[in-house]
């Protein structure tokens, strides 16, 4: 693997990503001389363009809408690739081993926060993220979740994954009336507004809020949380990120980078601009 030194960011579209620039101040600081390109791929071409690589590639990060086939082509899966069927992370090789580390991104973006455990949670949506957002709030012990979706019979596909956790699950209409959860998490498509008589009473026994957008920010629904309970979805592509870089670096996303909490903040500072 020594000689493994390119890796890259893949979706289509892709232009928006600031995966590189996340990527690329972690390994200067580590004294990595790899780089972190993105390139434009998409679910049809992603096979040829995956075989296409040679043996400079270390990785790939995928993001939309590449996930379910980055599982198809991966030899072995980690414990949340397998309960979500979506793969962020191929670690390249004679044998390609996919990850996901948006389970673990949206964890340690609840941690970071001072959020160690939960125990009734509350998602809203039920799209591509939706099967991440359930493991992760299992992962915090969570034993309840309620899934409000515009598309109920699209939370049927998750109740497999609820049963394999030991999840209870619930689905109601979003207008219905709420009861208070510890925490919850908007996986709704970026510029979702919420008329304001169903997103007020939500927001009111809510508990703080994962908006897993990010842009823009304050999302409409971010803007009517109290601002001291709301982690913005920036936290999770970065935490993600950091999960990847340590698969890249030592195979495991759970095994700390050297002086980790300094690297975590230079990719702060280089994701947002700063």
């Amino acid at each position: 693997m020594a000689s493994r030194t390119r890796l890259a960011v893949w979706g289509d579209p892709i232009g928006h990503s600031r995966s590189p620039l996340l990527h690329t101040a972690a390994y200067r600081h580590l004294g990595l001389d790899w780089t972190y390109e993105r390139r434009q791929v998409d679910a049809a071409a992603f096979p040829a363009a995956l075989s296409s690589l040679d043996d400079s590639w270390r990785g790939l990060s995928l993001t939309m809408p590449l996930k379910e086939v980055a599982h198809a082509a991966a030899d072995e899966l980690d414990r949340h690739a397998v309960l979500t069927g979506a793969v962020n992370t191929l670690l390249l090789g004679e044998t390609v081993r996919g990850f996901n580390t948006d389970v673990g991104g949206i964890v340690d973006s609840f941690t970071h926060a001072g959020i160690a455990g939960v125990r009734r949670g509350r998602i809203l949506g039920a799209g591509a993220t939706a099967a991440s957002a359930l493991v992760a709030l299992s992962d915090l012990g969570a034993t309840e979740v309620e899934f409000r979706a515009r598309r109920p019979e699209a939370v049927d596909r998750l109740r497999p994954t609820a049963e394999a956790l030991g999840v209870q699950l619930r689905t109601v209409d979003f207008a219905a009336p709420a009861s208070d959860v510890d925490v919850t998490v908007a996986t709704l498509p970026s510029g979702t507004v919420l008329d304001a008589d169903v997103a007020t009473p939500l927001a009111a026994v809510g508990g703080t809020l994962f908006e897993a957008a990010y842009a823009p920010w304050p999302s409409a629904l971010a803007a009517l949380w109290p601002s001291s309970n709301v982690i913005s979805g920036f936290e999770m592509l970065l935490f993600q990120a950091v999960r990847q870089i340590r698969v890249f670096c030592g195979g495991d996303p759970q095994r700390e980078l050297p002086d980790e909490a300094v690297t975590v903040g230079i990719m702060r500072s280089a994701g947002m601009g700063d």
